[in-house]
């Protein structure tokens, strides 16, 4: 059973990509996986990041406070601006602006901190970002959706602020509860942990695809473009700040990783609970999970043949 759950975590790419086609081809089956179950569905994950969290993922916040604060102001200006300024070169109507705007102004996945240990990057940093921009995210994440979107639909702060609370701290709380009190529950479970995440990725990106496959069809080109070009510049910024403040090249590696892939399944999650009268704004979230992935592992691998190029010169 350990070694289908590895199998299924290796995979998550190829799972996520083909949840979004299968939710293309059979938008039928909403029916039975309603927009509905996204916010359960998240918490599930956020549950997982909890058991796996350790002491030492906060530790780093007090040991290293100004390579996490730097790492933490890259993601919550770098994202959000982008997706902003992309909103406006591409003239996006309400429903996608908002639905950008939302990927731009979520915390770092947890996704980020796989493919920063595949690319051999600052690990505990990236642990230490998600963690802390993950506790941030109820009062920054509303806010900042509210500065760069309030004057094209309304925001509800209060709203979006008590609904990241619900989907996303309190299932990470009960997780670190269960490591707590019950650790042998928590060690046993934890090896399959990651293979259930990965299954609730591509559910959520399922169902969303399924849900708006019709829009998706007809004017999906612009979105996915702009999705792309919002996690490539991300990646590229981040980096670049990192070289700016002449970080080490593992900490670089971390802060790019972390400042391009983005909590999307919160995105979704959030659109669908308080933008409702805009059923495409939970589109970009859906997509930006499948090509944060794809593009994760394309820049793991770069950052692996830039390492192992630099070794064969000295």
């Amino acid at each position: 059973m350990k070694r289908i759950c590895q199998i299924i975590a290796k995979y998550l790419t190829v799972l996520v990509l083909l949840a979004a086609v299968l939710g293309l081809l059979f938008p039928g089956a909403i029916r039975y996986l309603k927009p509905a179950y996204i916010n359960p569905l998240l918490g599930v994950i956020m549950f997982c990041m909890g058991m796996t969290l350790k002491t030492d993922d906060f530790r780093v916040v007090f040991r290293r406070p100004k390579d996490v604060l730097i790492g933490c102001l890259a993601q919550f200006t770098v994202m959000p601006l982008l997706a902003f300024a992309l909103t406006k070169i591409f003239s996006l109507d309400a429903a996608l602006a908002i639905g950008v705007i939302l990927v731009g102004c979520c915390p770092g996945g947890t996704a980020s901190n796989v493919i920063t240990y595949l690319a051999k990057g600052d690990l505990a940093l990236s642990v230490g970002m998600t963690a802390t921009s993950t506790l941030l995210a109820p009062v920054l994440t509303p806010l900042l959706v509210w500065l760069l979107a309030g004057e094209k639909v309304q925001v509800d702060v209060l709203g979006m602020l008590l609904s990241i609370l619900w989907v996303v701290i309190l299932p990470i709380g009960l997780g670190l509860l269960v490591k707590r009190f019950a650790p042998r529950v928590s060690e046993k479970a934890v090896a399959y942990l990651p293979a259930l995440s990965t299954l609730t990725i591509s559910t959520i990106v399922f169902i969303v695809i399924a849900a708006n496959a019709e829009k998706l069809l007809s004017s999906g080109l612009i979105i996915i473009l702009v999705v792309i070009l919002h996690n490539l510049c991300g990646l590229g910024v981040g980096y670049l700040i990192g070289v700016a403040l002449r970080l080490s090249p593992a900490k670089r590696r971390a802060i790019s990783i972390e400042v391009g892939m983005q909590n999307s399944g919160l995105a979704s999650s959030l659109a669908n609970l308080h933008f409702a009268a805009y059923p495409m704004a939970a589109i970009p979230g859906a997509i930006f999970s499948v090509w944060h992935n794809i593009s994760g592992g394309i820049v793991a691998r770069l950052f692996i043949r830039t390492i192992s190029y630099a070794d064969s010169k000295k």
